[in-house]
């Protein structure tokens, strides 16, 4: 212990100091503590100097260890056992201490070893070079005296160089000045101006100085030239056939001989801006990189022109979108603008990476946006245009002569217009939900709402023209009176016409467009939250209630026209004053072709309807007079006896008879639409005679009239019942108004009725 942890003898020398502190400093060691004896294994952890007073058994390790305090305390603390365990420890620690300080001891052997070997070394090869310095330093001295001989020798002929060089220096930059003009004309002829720039730049500061003596004449001459290349330069600027970069290279050269250019800035955005105007009108071979080329130089030209060209480059978009705008009105398909927007997205992204502050990308989409919708809105008008066209070009000849099949093809043909014209327009506006454009992209939800929106609008526009069309506006159709309606002015079959295009429209057109635009325009940005902006019950509702409307109106018309013919004719004779009937009246021809007219509008419009089982003889309110015993008594009574029995056998008939509904529904069929006007013809029949007083030829007249057109409306009518209920309520009321209402006999009455119908096959062969 005393070995390992003992402090060195005071009197160490110093050599043996230096050896304690070299191996001190090789194994890492405090060279302080080794100062005061030699340090501690690095196993053994010195007390820190901070730490508490360590108790006598922990200070074995310390310079202030008292071997007699520890046994002490020990023998006082320990047992047998603990003593001989504590002696086991202690003695092995102080094995492992030889043993480390035996290695120890060897590896700093082997280094001294080392050590001395290389000193060695280093004696043997030092010899010899003490006498090769000292030669070396002869060598060096006898060297610098020379030099010191050579400089002493030629300082005067160097000085003499120098000042011939700065001599020459000097003559070739005056015989530079002297041939400046010659090079500057040169630079001329061959257009290196930026050499005739720089040339002139470098003389300038000896112009300046030196000008007004014997450089006076280069001062000119090269002024001069400078003026000629000054020229070229801005005509080189002003020159449309010029690139922009050597444009731009001409203002930099300006700049450079501080040639004003704040006037040639306004005038190169006044050309910038025709060249852009060029651009526009399509004038000019220019693209629009050459454009963004030129915007790039400006900035770099003038950097205070920025403001101005932002001007520039937004009137430039402004005006050509305005260009689309104006190709809309013409009704362009969605290609050939989807192919404009596509142009116009690139240009403006491409200007826009010159000039950001234009904000030229969200411009495009802004006027993009106004634009579809405008485009939707115009496709819908111009289907709305050739609807109404097809609708009244067909009916513009109305009042002449139709041919047989001419209104069933204006019939189909708008069908196909109103259907194929939608369908059409959803292939259209598809192109527009596809595009493949970044900015539609952007506007997908909404050109879907556009759609939808735009169908909605359209079908309720379309309507109301109708309504147009038919002479009416939509808020007068609330049951129309006689007096109300304008059918001088509406053909009546257009009227007809606009009742069945309402139930195709209703039946066909808007299915075929809800299932195209579930199909391919579902969504929206605002279908989640209010709902699809298109509803079909909607515009089906809409198109049932129009429809009806239009179809009393033709009935309501036709039944007007021929009840004023009606009218005029049982208005101009006296009746009671009639002659004995002769034949049929005349006014029964003009009825029958009204009634053809009328079968042959709606046979080509409406569908038919299979003929049902003719019950003309299911009441006895319908029984022809012919063929009715009571009347065959009468025949031999006394006229008197006979008028005022059957007056009374009417209103006993009327008490007993089997009442009918004469009006019925009207339905979308060839059948009912003639009924309907036929019973509404003959109740205002039967009210214009009962404005009448009748002798007895007016009245058989009138007999024979009802009698002849209960024959001849068999083949117009289903309803045959009600056809004769109605006769016989127009005869009966002749027999009321009639002051001798004695009737024709039967055979006269068929007689008369044979000789009108041989007269007609006479008139018409081909009639059965």
């Amino acid at each position: 212990m005393a070995t390992a942890g003992g402090a060195a003898p005071a009197a160490m020398d110093e050599k043996a100091r230096r050896t304690r502190d070299l191996l001190a400093s090789f194994y890492n060691t405090d060279p302080s503590a080794a100062a005061g004896g030699a340090a501690a294994p690095a196993f053994l952890a010195r007390p820190s100097p901070t730490a508490a007073p360590a108790s006598p058994l922990d200070s074995i390790n310390s310079t202030s260890f008292d071997p007699d305090i520890y046994m002490n305390v020990l023998v006082q603390q320990s047992n047998l056992e603990g003593l001989l365990q504590r002696h086991v420890k202690m003695a092995t620690e102080i094995k492992n201490l030889d043993t480390d300080l035996q290695m120890l001891v060897y590896e700093n052997y082997n280094k001294f070893i080392s050590a001395t070997d290389t000193i060695k070394r280093m004696k043997t090869n030092i010899v010899g070079m003490e006498a090769n310095m000292e030669q070396l330093l002869t060598k060096i001295t006898s060297v610098q005296s020379r030099s010191d001989t050579v400089n002493t020798s030629l300082f005067d002929k160097r000085e003499n160089i120098e000042k011939l060089h700065r001599t020459r220096n000097l003559l070739r930059k005056v015989q530079f000045i002297y041939d400046l003009p010659t090079r500057l004309n040169k630079c001329i002829k061959t257009e290196a101006y930026a050499d005739a720039v720089r040339f002139f730049t470098g003389a300038k500061p000896i112009f300046e100085a030196y000008g007004d003596t014997s450089f006076r004449d280069c001062k000119k001459a090269s002024e001069e030239a400078m003026d000629v290349v000054i020229q070229h330069l801005q005509t080189k600027l002003y020159s449309d056939s010029e690139p922009i970069e050597a444009r731009a290279e001409a203002v930099v050269l300006l700049k450079q001989l501080k040639f004003p250019v704040d006037n040639l800035k306004s005038n190169l955005l006044e050309k910038l801006e025709e060249c852009l105007l060029n651009f526009q009108n399509e004038t000019t071979h220019a693209s629009i990189g050459d454009i963004s080329k030129t915007f790039r130089a400006y900035l770099i030209i003038f950097p205070d022109s920025e403001r101005r060209l932002i001007e520039l480059a937004q009137a430039l978009f402004l005006n050509r979108y305005e260009t689309v705008r104006e190709n809309l009105k013409k009704r362009i398909p969605s290609t050939d603008l989807l192919a404009m927007l596509r142009s116009l997205w690139e240009d403006a992204t491409i200007i826009d990476e010159v000039i950001s502050e234009a904000a030229l990308p969200a411009f495009s989409l802004e006027t993009t946006r106004d634009i579809v919708k405008q485009h939707i809105a115009t496709a819908f008008l111009h289907l709305q245009s050739e609807i109404s066209e097809a609708l009244v070009r067909t009916h513009s000849t109305s009042n002449e002569k139709l041919e047989e099949s001419q209104l069933q093809t204006a019939m189909e043909t708008s069908k196909i217009k109103v259907s194929q014209g939608c369908i059409d327009l959803l292939q259209e506006f598809h192109h527009l939900v596809d595009g493949n454009i970044e900015l539609l992209v952007k506007l997908r939800d909404l050109i879907i709402d556009w759609v939808q929106e735009g169908f909605q609008e359209f079908f309720q526009k379309l309507d109301g023209h109708f309504h147009v069309l038919s002479g009416r506006s939509k808020t007068n159709l609330q049951e129309p009176t006689m007096d109300s309606m304008q059918t001088d002015k509406t053909p009546t079959v257009l009227v007809l016409m606009l009742a069945q295009l309402c139930v195709y429209i209703e039946q066909t057109t808007v299915p075929k467009v809800t299932e195209e635009l579930a199909s391919f325009f579902g969504g929206g940005a605002h279908s989640y939250e209010y709902g699809p902006p298109f509803v079909p019950g909607e515009i089906c509702r809409l198109y049932r209630s129009s429809g009806e409307k239009f179809l009393h109106h033709y009935i309501n018309m036709k039944t007007q026209k021929i009840s004023k013919l009606l009218n005029k004719r049982f208005t101009t004779p006296v009746w009671i004053k009639h002659k004995e009937p002769r034949e049929v009246n005349m006014f029964v021809d003009l009825l029958l072709l009204e009634i053809n007219g009328l079968v042959s509008e709606v046979k080509q419009i409406l569908p038919g309807m299979v003929r049902r089982h003719r019950h003309s003889d299911s009441t006895g309110s319908t029984t022809s007079s012919r063929s009715n015993p009571m009347r065959e008594d009468m025949l031999n009574r006394s006229n008197t006896h006979r008028a005022r029995s059957q007056f009374l056998e009417n209103h006993l008939a009327k008490l007993f008879e089997q009442k009918m509904e004469i009006f019925t529904k009207v339905e979308y069929t060839q059948e009912s639409v003639i009924s309907t006007v036929l019973k509404l013809c003959l109740k205002s029949l039967q009210e214009f005679v009962r404005l009448q007083t009748f002798n007895r030829s007016g009245f058989q007249q009138i007999q024979l009239d009802m009698e002849f057109l209960k024959t001849s409306l068999k083949e117009f009518v289903d309803d045959e019942a009600a056809i004769s209920f109605l006769l016989k309520e127009v005869n009966n009321a002749a027999h009321e108004r009639c002051l001798d209402p004695i009737p024709l006999e039967p055979p006269i009455l068929d007689k008369l009725i044979n000789a009108k119908l041989a007269k007609i096959k006479e008139r018409n062969p081909n009639m059965r």
